[in-house]
C-alpha cells in the first residue's frame, strides 16, 4: 500500500486463534480491538482434526458427523458473538485441518501478530497456559499476544 506521500507502507495482519472457549473469545476481542486500533485487517482462523474415535480407538464417529462443518459452525457463532456490523475493520475467517498449535505457528510465518487464548476447550482446569498458546510463544515467527478468559457469571 502506498501512503499520500508516496511512500509505501504495510498493513500488518493480525491472526487470532479461535475455539468458542472463553479466553478465545476474550482474545477475539482484544485483536478486534487492536485491528480497529491499527488498522490491520484481521484472520480469524479454527482448526480442527478429526476425533481419536474416528482413528478406531474408541467410539466410532457417527457417519454424518463433520468436523469442519462443526468448526465453521463454531467460528461463525463467536464471530457473530463479538463482531457487529458496524465494525470497521477487515475481517478473513479460515477453518484449516490441523491442530492448532502448528497451524498457528504456520500462519505467523506471514502474519506480524498471532493473538491466542489462555486456554482451550482441550486444556485441564486451573492450567496457567495451554498447551496450544504454549506452543505458540516458543515456535511462532511474530509476537504473540496470550490473552487470558474472565469467567462467565
Amino acid at each position: 500500500m502506498t501512503s499520500a506521500e508516496g511512500t509505501t507502507t504495510t498493513r500488518h495482519r493480525i491472526v487470532v486463534g479461535v475455539d468458542g472457549a472463553e479466553p478465545s473469545l476474550a482474545a477475539l476481542r482484544w485483536a478486534v480491538r487492536q485491528a480497529e486500533l491499527t488498522g490491520a485487517p484481521l484472520d480469524i482462523v479454527s482448526a480442527w482434526e478429526w476425533p481419536v474415535s474416528y482413528l478406531g480407538w474408541e467410539t466410532p464417529v457417527p457417519p454424518d458427523y463433520d468436523p469442519a462443518d462443526e468448526a465453521r459452525r463454531q467460528l461463525d457463532k463467536a464471530v457473530s458473538a463479538v463482531l457487529t456490523p458496524g465494525d470497521a475493520i477487515e475481517v478473513q475467517q479460515s477453518v484449516i485441518e490441523g491442530h492448532p498449535a502448528p497451524v498457528l505457528e504456520a500462519l505467523s510465518k506471514s502474519a506480524d501478530l498471532i493473538v491466542v487464548g489462555s486456554h482451550g476447550h482441550g486444556e485441564f482446569t486451573g492450567m496457567l497456559l495451554g498447551s496450544v498458546s504454549q506452543h505458540c510463544v516458543t515456535h511462532c515467527h511474530c509476537p504473540v499476544v496470550v490473552i487470558r478468559g474472565t469467567p462467565r457469571d
